[in-house]
């Protein structure tokens, strides 16, 4: 995993090492060799070849310049110009270096358009470092290298299509306190099987769909088989067709109301696992089937779809669970559940979530941000 550290964060981590001893010159001149690495491979060379420098006021347009001064001792005719007085046409260059502002800048910044490929130095300027929002037109970078470690505005909102291509240099820091960590398909497996395992080591309850509502029931049960359940049982409140499901799940037929005492006495037996909402409907009988279900199973638990809005209206119960709660919601779900949409500070909204309900919640998107209460990762 990649830790990502927010910009406070991150000069707390600049701080840190300019007290044990490495200068402020120092992290400034290897950031910019690892900048100047960077623009030659972009660059397909060096001599020969032209960069302009746009370079701001601080340790950002510090970077710029040290970088264009190792271009320049290898060939390449650097120009450097001042972010906060730019002509009205950037000239023509083979690459342009965003030096202007660092994860502080918080004001609108629009540059002249350019026509050769933009590298940024540690995000895009006018990019905010903590939410990814842009202000004003930031330049959209072909690249990006960043220092240490990820920000959260290179992986959300604007901020990650403006990064492009994002290379984390190594510049001496010591990235040891991170909260947050980048998920990459090496990090994630599914466990293996004993050698003496069988199907009720795994066993998975879905109480999921309705009447013409079958779809997200079906998905969910098959993800799960495909996922490691050993046996998946479902249970459908008043559906009667088996046509849309799996043959491999075991269809249990319960009755359109009342229908969570049944789910409740099923899992006392030998499953090792829960799911309820998906496709479950919103009328008030299912409302208050869902909050019963919730609140008394005592199994590790997901909580999606229709049961996210069940509890939008009385979370009370999620915190009294003895057991792991998985909550699994999308933007609009997040908002029938807290009663308003995420922040764009992504991170932080998951974090409050988790925090307030003691479970684990992932607030999907196309970056999904997973928090975690410390009490909630217990089986």
């Amino acid at each position: 995993m990649r830790p990502i550290v927010t910009p406070a964060e991150m000069r707390a981590v600049d701080a840190a090492a300019i007290a044990g001893g490495t200068s402020e010159a120092t992290l400034v001149e290897r950031a910019g060799w690892a900048v100047a690495r960077q623009a030659r491979l972009m660059l397909g060379g060096s001599y020969g070849r032209t960069v302009v420098v746009v370079a701001g006021p601080g340790n950002n347009g510090a970077d710029g310049r040290v970088a264009a001064r190792f271009l320049s001792e290898r060939g390449v005719r650097s120009t450097i110009l001042d972010a906060r007085n730019l002509p009205d046409r950037i000239p023509p260059s083979d690459l342009v270096i965003d030096a202007a502002f660092g994860t502080g800048f918080r004001s609108e910044w629009s540059p002249p358009p350019v026509e050769a490929p933009v590298l940024a130095v540690d995000l895009p300027s006018g990019v905010d470092g903590a939410t990814g929002c842009a202000f004003g037109s930031p330049w959209t970078a072909s690249a990006t290298v960043t220092f240490g470690a990820l920000k959260p505005g290179l992986l959300f909102g604007e901020g990650r299509k403006l990064s492009g291509a994002v290379e984390i240099a190594d510049i001496g820091l010591a990235i040891d306190s991170s909260s947050c960590f980048a998920v990459d398909s090496s990090d994630v497996r599914v466990p293996q099987r004993a050698s003496d395992s069988h199907k009720w080591r795994s066993g998975l309850l879905v109480a999921a769909g309705s009447p013409g509502m079958l779809g997200a029931a079906s998905l969910c049960s098959e993800t799960a088989l495909r996922a490691g359940a050993g046996i998946v049982h479902l249970f459908t409140p008043g559906a009667t067709s088996e046509r849309s499901l799996p043959r491999e799940v075991v269809r249990r037929s319960i009755a359109s109301f009342d229908w969570s005492t049944d789910v409740l006495s099923a899992a006392s037996t030998r499953f090792s696992a829960a799911i309820v909402g998906p496709g479950l409907g919103r009328d008030d009988a299912t409302v208050r089937e869902v909050r019963r279900l919730v609140a008394g199973i005592r199994l590790p638990l997901v909580v999606d779809g229709d049961a996210l809005f069940a509890l939008g209206r009385d979370r009370s119960c999620l915190r009294s669970r003895s057991a792991t709660t998985v909550l699994t919601p999308h933007d609009g779900e997040f908002a029938f559940l807290t009663g308003a949409p995420p922040t764009a500070d992504r991170v932080g909204s998951v974090r409050a979530v988790a925090a307030e309900t003691g479970s684990i919640c992932v607030l999907k998107g196309p970056v999904t941000a997973v928090a975690s209460d410390r009490k909630s990762t217990r089986l």
